[in-house]
């Protein structure tokens, strides 16, 4: 498995050419070589992108790309990935609309036509989870909704440590429910300040990433990116901090 940053963690520092090209190198000299692409500047074409991982050595290896595009500029989108030599196509959250249960079957229905497109590509569409998958519609969770209407090869799933602790979830357990959709994973801690649960660096708050790590050797995860939505301090900071708790495991 190899070791990731998530770009949204430093979202404002990547919204222009010059930012993005400091940024990423300041992620390589961390020890990072591989990055997900997301909450970047729309006006960074894919070319542009590609060189600049490139001579960093950085591969590009997900997207959290906007909803729009994957649903009404599917063929364009998966060009776009075959610039950035990036095989998995993801989308960052279940748009608002679709939370509910009355509406939740209508995201298969929509989504359904571009992960196939994408599948048909040598791609793979990528669902990442926040807490509000784990919500129970009808005795059934929003995920189990999911997992029933799309094919490990029409959907992935980018599970989120996180969001899974923060709904209450057992991580392992999921790791295990999901272990032929994993291969990507969102690796980032909770801990407690002032009796609140805060995002942290990982290894730094109080999940199992000892029992998380060892769970996802048994699927078929390729990929572990750190990411941390909020920072206590500089995401940069936070980024390094993660990095070197886990290369200190033997993850690189």
């Amino acid at each position: 498995m190899k070791l990731g940053a998530q770009l949204y963690t430093v979202r404002n520092y990547i919204q222009n050419e010059k930012d993005f090209s400091f940024t990423v190198k300041k992620i390589a000299d961390m020890g990072y070589k591989t990055v997900q692409i997301s909450a970047i500047g729309k006006d960074i074409p894919a070319e542009k992108i590609k060189e600049i991982c490139d001579s960093l050595s950085m591969e590009i290896v997900l997207t959290h790309s906007d909803v729009n595009r994957i649903l009404y500029d599917t063929e364009n989108l998966i060009k776009d990935h075959d610039i950035m030599g990036c095989r998995y196509i993801g989308i960052g959250s279940m748009p608002e609309k679709y939370r509910s249960f009355h509406w939740v079957t209508h995201f298969a229905e929509d989504f359904k036509e571009p992960a196939k497109k994408i599948a048909a590509a040598g791609k793979l569409f990528m669902y990442h989870n926040h807490n509000f998958e784990f919500e129970k519609f009808g005795g059934r969770y929003i995920l189990d909704y999911l997992l029933e209407a799309f094919t490990p090869e029409e959907m992935g799933i980018t599970l989120d440590t996180y969001w899974v602790q923060a709904a209450g979830g057992d991580i392992c357990q999921w790791v295990e429910i999901l272990k032929d959709r994993l291969s990507c994973v969102h690796l980032k801690d909770m801990a407690v300040v002032n009796g609140v649960p805060v995002m942290a660096p990982v290894m730094e708050g109080n999940i199992n990433f000892g029992a998380i790590l060892n769970k996802l050797k048994t699927t078929n995860c390729e990929y572990l990116l750190v990411e941390q939505d909020t920072c206590q301090g500089s995401p940069f900071d936070c980024l390094k901090t993660s990095y070197d708790n886990l290369s200190r495991l033997g993850y690189k």
